[in-house]
């Protein structure tokens, strides 16, 4: 879209602008929900962290053609994330978004939700504008596949995983490591960007750093 970036349309516009499409999006979707019920869990270097998630996250909604319309669940104003939210991200109150104390499960039908997880049996496939997509607001791997994985299906809610597998391989690397587990943002990005070029590969390299010991499968030799 030309409007963004046009030099002569100002600042006032582009917000108006941005907020247009926001709501727009919160009423024709697509929708993605923030669990943050487990950050409890959390240390206060971790909080920082995922404040800092959600900061980039938002950022980068703002700047899409087709934003996500984003909701906070889980989220109270007693909470330390909360606390660290307003502490680290500049006008985080006036953020175009809902923040709820409820749970993603309770506040949407349960048929329409999918939970983003790495260790879902199922690839996404597309991004379903009447779908509301939940990723799980956890900065620790060691519990991030197991708490969120766990938590769907005990709400016998659908999951997905980002098809990691499917476009992307294996590279070697000195310490052998190899992550499919990304930050919030990182899986925001190749949200995104799938929603806005329907290619995958495309999507995957925007969100899949190379530290994560991945490549995509045309660019092996």
């Amino acid at each position: 879209m030309v409007l963004s970036i046009c030099p002569q349309h100002s600042k006032r516009f582009l917000r108006a602008l941005t907020k247009e499409k926001l709501l727009e999006a919160k009423h024709s979707g697509p929708r993605l929900c923030i669990d943050l019920s487990m950050s409890h869990h959390m240390s206060k270097k971790e909080l920082s962290r995922l404040a800092g998630q959600i900061r980039r996250l938002y950022g980068s909604n703002k700047k899409a053609d087709r934003p996500f319309w984003i909701c906070l669940t889980g989220f109270t104003t007693d909470s330390p994330i909360y606390e660290e939210c307003l502490r680290m991200n500049d006008g985080f109150s006036s953020y175009l978004l809902d923040i709820t104390e409820e749970d993603c499960f309770s506040l949407f039908p349960l048929e329409t939700l999918v939970y983003l997880t790495p260790d879902s049996e199922h690839a996404l496939e597309d991004v379903d504008l009447n779908k509301v997509y939940i990723l799980g607001g956890l900065v620790d791997e060691s519990i991030q596949k197991k708490v969120t994985f766990q938590k769907a299906r005990e709400y016998c809610v659908k999951t997905a995983r980002l098809p990691i597998q499917e476009y992307m391989v294996r590279n070697h690397n000195g310490k052998n490591y190899h992550s499919e587990i990304l930050a919030i943002n990182q899986v925001f990005d190749i949200l995104s960007t799938y929603l806005e070029t329907h290619n995958w590969p495309e999507a995957l390299k925007k969100g899949v750093s190379s530290g994560k010991g991945y490549i995509l499968r045309n660019s092996v030799e």
